[in-house]
């Protein structure tokens, strides 16, 4: 039986459109049952309405002092469409420790550096001025601490001498589109579990793991 999947977002939605494109295979563990935003024009959700996935809106300046009844309003549709299971995708919305409490081990995100390196945002920039010579992404399950829950699978792309933020940001979401239903089918298939601070890798996940790959766990 497939879980059903809430993801949340905040802008284009390239990520969603990811996990939503995955969703559509037969044999993937999960279907999203809701694309809910903080932000009432975000692009992603007419992307997922166009495609018949239920939408929500829950907009955070209404709850400029309120964020347990900002998340409140969250779970309610979460609950109502049915979900059991969150994808974070570009959710600019920090969540209160009640909430990812409730939801641990049940819900993702993805980072656009290799975390521990350059949690928060102007990850790209950052990444430059640093000298770093390679880059990427994480997926990692949430936990109340921003960017810092046990990573589940990362992906890696060098950085090139006239890199710019914007020509690096673009090289690595390239990755983030494989590396984010690679990382779900994992989880939901139980090959990645949480296990305090780390996870745990088992069955193909774990045999791929020490391969010489872009992505590791490697597809």
């Amino acid at each position: 039986m497939k879980r059903k999947i809430a993801i949340l977002i905040s802008g284009r939605g390239t990520n969603m459109a990811a996990l939503l494109e995955a969703c559509e295979n037969p044999d993937f563990p999960g279907e999203v049952a809701l694309v809910l935003s903080n932000v009432p024009n975000a692009a992603g959700v007419q992307k997922a309405s166009a495609m018949g996935i239920r939408t929500a809106i829950v907009d955070h300046r209404k709850f400029k002092h309120d964020r347990e009844g900002f998340e409140a309003e969250m779970q309610e549709k979460i609950e109502a469409a049915g979900a059991d299971f969150i994808c974070l995708a570009g959710f600019m919305r920090l969540l209160t420790r009640g909430f990812t409490d409730a939801w641990r081990g049940r819900m993702i995100n993805i980072h656009p550096s290799l975390l521990p390196s350059f949690p928060g945002l102007d990850t790209h920039a950052r990444a430059l001025e640093s000298g770093v010579r390679i880059h990427g992404c994480t997926v990692h399950f949430v936990n109340s601490e921003m960017d810092a829950g046990p990573i589940i699978a990362q992906a890696a792309v060098p950085v090139a001498p006239d890199d710019t933020p914007d020509t690096l940001a673009a090289r690595v979401l390239d990755c983030e589109h494989l590396l984010y239903p690679h990382a779900l089918r994992m989880v939901l298939d139980g090959e990645a579990r949480e296990d305090g601070e780390r996870v745990i890798l088992s069955g193909e996940a774990a045999a791929k793991a020490a391969s010489r790959a872009v992505l590791n766990p490697a597809l």
